[in-house]
């Protein structure tokens, strides 16, 4: 059975989003919005919301990619909700384990248990100096600290055993046997627990991880329930897939049960033309300067004097780069097979960054995702909306009554846990 997640992300995934008149730029530090974007979500019976972070401000120029904290956001979407899933990233670089446990328990324990938590370990200096790093710091350091944090974490959320409230008024709240100190002591931290949020429904929220790096597929083969990939093409999906499989194997664990859920940004249309029509409305509001600097942040390298209608520059080969290798392999993948000008790569970064986009009729689009697990590519995907709430809507009124037709997609929800809607 198809997954499908539904990535909350400011007016939308293409960048010229927040300029489009039905755009709802400014409700976007209105809990409302975000509460219709999760009931839409909910009424297309997906398994989970995921609301990323960030921390520092890209350029105040552009849209409000940033606004409400995700935790507080959740929160009270789950109020507003019975069985979607609620997943946001947490930085395992910038937060510590008991502050991260603690928060995604609270959630699990309001939402009824559909917390999830996207293990990721950042990326950008200007985020590291908000929080009293001089540089982020190296990717193998940002791993073995994330390796650590993982295990105090599960840790800290299996300190309260099953049963270990007894709430006996006569004198016992909690039986003393079955609430545990973890007493970690390790490279990166010292806690001793146990954590104060007793036992969540879930036990403990489901983990995702992004990772795309070699040690990124590394843990998330260890740890991770299920994985948000970037594949611009069903060949570099079949491709990830079957590798991070391997490596969940190689790790000791089922690779059938951890799902694996590429990006997908979608323009619906009643024809083709509709469609590619959408596309070009949103890409014609684009401001070319923003898209170069934001371009440059990904290549590190400054792409304001490069030619727009020439061919873009050649960049160092993936083993030479220094910076984030997942966005910057896609970046290589999109030049090598469509060997696009600058112009046209920016078009298609605008939206999802490089993950596979998917235009037409609901119908050959359902055909697309139906080929993408055909192949092996998938076992869902995460959904990149380029404009909320227009392209949730089409998607959820126009494509999944196709996929749910074709029993690809769920019709009901089998449960208010999202542990078990994943399974």
């Amino acid at each position: 059975m198809l997954h499908l997640n539904a990535f909350l992300y400011g007016c939308g995934h293409h960048s010229a989003a927040w300029r489009h008149p039905n755009s709802r730029v400014e409700d976007l530090g209105d809990i409302s919005y975000y509460q219709g974007l999760a009931q839409t979500a909910e009424r297309g019976k997906f398994d989970a919301v995921f609301f990323a972070d960030g921390h520092s401000v890209r350029d105040p120029a552009g849209a409000g990619t940033w606004f409400l904290e995700p935790i507080t956001a959740l929160t009270a979407m789950a109020g507003a909700t019975t069985h979607i899933g609620l997943v946001t990233t947490i930085s395992t670089t910038f937060y510590t384990p008991f502050h991260a446990a603690r928060l995604l328990a609270s959630l699990d324990h309001i939402s009824g248990g559909r917390a999830g938590w996207n293990v990721v370990t950042s990326m950008f200096d200007a985020e590291a100096r908000n929080h009293g790093f001089e540089y982020i710091p190296a990717r193998a350091e940002r791993y073995e600290r994330a390796e650590e944090f993982v295990k105090v974490a599960l840790a800290l959320w299996d300190s309260w055993d099953q049963g270990a409230l007894v709430l006996d008024r006569e004198g016992m709240y909690a039986d003393p046997a079955k609430v545990h100190p973890i007493d970690h002591v390790g490279k990166h931290f010292r806690v001793d627990g146990p954590l104060t949020v007793p036992r969540s429904p879930q036990g403990r929220p489901v983990l995702f991880q992004a990772g795309a790096s070699g040690p990124g597929r590394d843990l998330a083969a260890r740890y991770a329930e299920a994985i948000y990939a970037v594949a611009y093409d069903a060949e570099a999906g079949a491709a990830y897939y079957s590798d991070v499989k391997r490596r969940i194997d190689a790790a000791g664990r089922d690779s059938s049960t951890v799902g694996i859920m590429p990006g997908l940004v979608t323009y619906v249309g009643s024809t083709m033309s509709e469609a590619r029509a959408k596309k070009a409305e949103l890409d014609a509001l684009l401001p070319v300067e923003q898209s170069l600097r934001t371009l440059g942040m990904f290549v590190e390298q400054d792409c304001s004097d490069w030619e727009l209608d020439a061919p873009v520059p050649a960049l160092p080969p993936i083993e030479e780069f220094t910076g984030p290798h997942g966005r910057y392999e896609t970046i290589l993948r999109i030049i090598a097979k469509d060997d696009p000008t600058v112009r046209q790569l920016l078009g298609t970064l605008a939206a999802g960054g490089g993950h596979a986009t998917m235009i037409g009729t609901p119908e050959s689009i359902a055909d697309e995702i139906s080929e993408w697990v055909r192949r092996g590519a998938a076992d869902g995907f995460n959904l990149m909306p380029p404009l909320y709430p227009d392209s949730l809507d089409d998607f959820v009124d126009e494509v999944v009554p196709i996929l749910q037709a074709r029993d690809l997609f769920r019709k009901e929800y089998s449960s208010r846990s999202l542990r078990e809607n994943l399974a």
